[in-house]
């Protein structure tokens, strides 16, 4: 999900979406369907649109981009942490340690991720770069978690991105 005032009203074309699917058709192995959406940046429209993948489309992971930094219309994690019921900073925290090697503002970024049911949503910056760099910082935690929360038995490429899963982790049968 794109949080873009420019994208959303089609002033300029939205890169982030499509950086998030790409990545994901690349490190996945298991059987996905994505579900763009591209909403503004108002605390409401987001929370409508993660409300909606959450519990009526059943995604079991929301990737979202930009409207993390610090202006005033930049509200992603606001709405992200309105409709879950458990924030998972660590998430956030890694995600701008990475950043921060490769630009001094990552400081301002404020990603975070939260549960919302059997979903995981992580919130992304803006720039296309930093979707990969983020991703792969995060996502070998992310199959795990989405075990954790009872969603679907996420496998990845593992010459890419290994998924980490502790050895008592059971892979469920089938």
């Amino acid at each position: 999900m794109t949080v873009s005032d420019r994208a959303s009203r089609g002033v300029y074309e939205d890169r982030g979406g499509p950086a998030i699917r790409e990545y994901l058709a690349e490190i996945l192995t298991s059987a996905w369907e994505p579900s763009a959406r591209v909403v503004e940046d108002e605390v409401e429209q987001i929370a409508a649109a993660l409300r909606e993948l959450c519990d009526d489309e059943d995604c079991c992971l929301v990737v979202t981009t930009g409207g993390t930094g610090p202006a005033l219309r930049d509200v992603t994690p606001e709405a992200t942490l309105a409709v879950c019921e458990k924030e998972m900073a660590g998430f956030g925290e890694l995600m701008r340690q990475v950043s921060l090697r490769a630009v001094p503002t990552a400081i301002l970024s404020r990603q975070t991720a939260g549960i919302r049911g059997s979903s995981l949503i992580v919130n992304l910056p803006g720039q296309p770069k930093a979707i990969g760099e983020c991703l792969d910082a995060v996502f070998p935690a992310i199959p795990y978690c989405v075990d954790l929360i009872g969603g679907p038995y996420l496998t990845t490429d593992e010459g890419r991105i290994k998924a980490f899963r502790p050895k008592s982790a059971k892979k469920p049968a089938g």
